[in-house]
């Protein structure tokens, strides 16, 4: 595996690995296996690599300098065997590297979704305050008018010796009775 392929596989690994240790504790174990796993596979295919590598370095040297150890049949059987598990390694990296891409797409389309549900929270926090204050204005507009009716009946009463019976008089269909206006009229008017 040449330098720049090695980087070029590292890097993704390392930006969801950064992704990951991000995402919300109850979320992060998942992906933290999944991160373990593609690590250990990038081991494993970059050792397969480079024992193949070696081997047919040593292949293609030994031809090189003429070393006839083996028959010319044995060896173009070796060679095929070796370009086959190549081939094989070559796959296996690619599907790996599709993986890890898919993961890493994965872990931004979480981050993204994290994103609008904070925000989706911070509006439903701003209602929610909004409807708190103006539940305490109405609490305070509620005990405002509560002092003012209470001293409306206080008032009633020193002025009506039947301002009792005035509430009482107002009959189901929220009408009051002539009567009880009238006569608590005259008292006032007569004092």
């Amino acid at each position: 595996m040449e330098p720049g392929e090695h980087t070029a596989l590292q890097q993704p690994l390392e930006q969801m690995d950064l992704e990951v240790r991000e995402i919300p504790p109850q979320s992060r174990g998942m992906y933290s296996n999944r991160m373990r796993s593609y690590k250990q596979e990038m081991g494993k295919l970059e050792t397969d690599f480079k024992r193949s590598r070696i081997a047919y370095s040593d292949e293609v040297r030994n031809e090189l300098l003429g070393d006839d150890g083996n028959s010319s049949e044995n060896q173009l059987i070796k060679l095929r065997e070796e370009r086959a598990h190549l081939l094989d390694n070559t796959e296996r990296l690619e599907r790996s590297s599709r993986r890890l891409e898919a993961g890493y797409q994965i872990a931004v389309e979480t981050e993204q979704i994290g994103q609008e549900m904070l925000e989706n929270l911070s509006h439903d926090r701003e209602k929610i305050q909004r409807a708190r204050e103006r539940l305490r204005e109405t609490d305070a507009n509620l005990g405002k008018s509560s002092r003012v009716l209470t001293g409306m009946l206080r008032r009633s009463q020193k002025r009506c010796p039947f301002g009792i019976l005035l509430p009482l008089a107002v009959n189901q269909n929220g009408e009051s009775d002539a009567w009880s206006w009238q006569g608590c009229d005259e008292d006032v008017s007569r004092t």
